[in-house]
């Protein structure tokens, strides 16, 4: 059913169970794997911007290990894989990453936050829903106690 699949991961725990859960997935569908990590920019890097680089080179490097990790991860498990690391928006980059690669499935991790900063923050899967060109599965970690959410 799936052939090509999108596996977005940033190295958080959420993000290794979308990696485990993708994997899963693609293994039983013998599918082509990409990872995608997407290294975020807040506004205080485009504040720094005018200053200098937007990146330090530590969080660049960061973000290579992650990729690497996940990509070795996933061939270890006799997976076709390829990594890609961007900057910028994830939701932006996810569904433009999806089309140009024909994707026909991308696996997201889900962070459990409080009503409070669902309240406060815009609503990014809503967005992504709406931009992505094909399926999505998001993979739902245990939810946390209640002092510890988000």
């Amino acid at each position: 059913m799936y052939r090509n699949i999108l596996l977005c991961y940033d190295g958080t725990e959420e993000g290794r169970n979308a990696l485990k859960e993708g994997a899963e997935v693609a293994l039983s569908m013998n599918a082509h794997t990409h990872l995608l990590a997407i290294l975020r920019i807040s506004g205080a890097d485009l504040a720094a911007e005018a200053l200098g680089p937007v990146h330090s080179f530590d969080e660049q490097h960061a973000a290579m290990r992650i990729l690497r990790e996940g990509v070795e991860w996933l061939k270890a498990r006799n997976l076709d894989a390829q990594g890609q690391l961007v900057f910028g928006e994830p939701v932006s980059h996810i569904s433009t990453c999806a089309r140009k690669l024909g994707c026909d499935l991308i696996v997201v991790g889900h962070r459990h936050r409080s009503r409070l900063a669902r309240w406060w923050s815009e609503d990014e899967d809503a967005k992504l829903l709406e931009q992505a060109p094909c399926s999505i599965l998001v993979a739902l970690g245990a939810e946390p106690s209640e002092g510890r959410r988000t």
